[in-house]
């Protein structure tokens, strides 16, 4: 069996650098549009978030302290 390992290893190895190769990776600008959207979504997001608890902290305040 050990030897059988050792001989598939380097198969696999040559098929994912094959793979890499076919991948088509996208250039710095569609990178940095990207990361800046995602950024932007998640820091509104989280103020959207922030939000609605401060709203829902308040409220069950208000409905405890009746």
């Amino acid at each position: 069996m050990g030897d059988m390992e050792k001989a598939k290893k380097p198969g696999k190895l040559s098929q994912i650098k094959a793979e890499f190769k076919k991948v088509i990776w996208p250039d710095q600008g569609t990178v940095r549009k990207e990361t800046t959207a995602v950024v932007a979504v998640s820091v509104l997001l989280g103020l959207v978030i922030a939000l609605l608890d401060i709203v829902l902290r308040y409220g069950v305040d208000f409905l405890i302290s009746l």
